[in-house]
C-alpha cells in the first residue's frame, strides 16, 4: 500500500472528463487500496482517481463516523441514475486545501457502479453519502464543487484561495 500525491486546484488533470474503465484487474484492486488509504489519511471522506493525477473513473468513499467501523465503497464506472429533493450543506475538498462553501445538491440519489469484483450494484444513499458520491463523480466529470458556487462567491474564492496558496508558499 501507498499514499498518493493529491493534486491541489488549478491542476488540469482537475478539469479533464475521466475514461471509462473497461477492465477490473489486480492492478485497478491495488490503485482502490492505495487511493482508500491516502483517503483515510488526508483525512477525507471521499476521493476520486483524478485527484491523484489518474483520469479514470473510480472513486472511494467512506462516510462512516471516526467510532464506527469503516465502511469503504470502492466504485467503478460510478454514475447517478435518480435524484430527488435538495440540499444545502458545506463541502471541502482534498484538492482545495483550507477552503469551504456552501453547495447545493441533492438530498437523494440513486448511483449505479461495479464493485472490485465486477458486480453491478445499485444504491440509494441520503445524507452525507449521497453528497459524497455527488462531489466525488463531479470529479470524474472534471467538476469541482467551486464551479457551483454562484459567479460572485467564485471570485472570491479565487482571490481568498490566492492568498491560501501564498502563505502555503511562505511556509515551505
Amino acid at each position: 500500500m501507498a499514499l498518493l500525491r493529491i493534486l491541489h486546484y488549478p491542476d488540469p488533470i482537475l478539469k479533464q472528463v475521466c475514461a471509462p474503465i473497461d477492465q477490473i484487474d489486480d492492478g485497478l484492486r491495488t490503485l482502490a487500496r492505495d487511493m482508500a488509504e491516502t483517503m483515510y489519511a488526508a483525512p477525507g471522506v471521499g476521493l476520486a482517481a483524478p485527484q491523484i493525477g489518474i483520469s479514470r473513473r473510480l472513486i472511494v468513499l467512506d462516510c462512516s463516523s471516526r467510532d464506527e467501523a469503516p465502511e469503504l465503497l470502492s466504485c467503478v464506472n460510478p454514475e447517478i441514475v435518480e435524484r430527488e429533493g435538495e440540499a444545502y450543506e458545506e463541502e471541502g475538498c482534498l484538492s482545495v486545501p483550507e477552503y469551504y462553501a456552501r453547495v447545493s445538491r441533492s438530498a437523494r440519489v440513486k448511483v449505479r457502479y461495479l464493485d472490485l469484483e465486477g458486480n453491478r450494484v445499485e444504491r440509494e444513499a441520503d445524507g452525507l453519502l449521497a453528497i459524497a458520491f455527488q462531489h466525488e463523480i463531479d470529479h470524474l466529470d472534471g467538476i469541482l464543487f467551486i464551479d457551483h458556487l454562484s459567479p460572485l462567491k467564485r471570485g472570491l474564492f479565487r482571490k481568498k484561495y490566492q492568498k491560501i496558496l501564498e502563505q502555503e508558499k511562505e511556509r515551505l
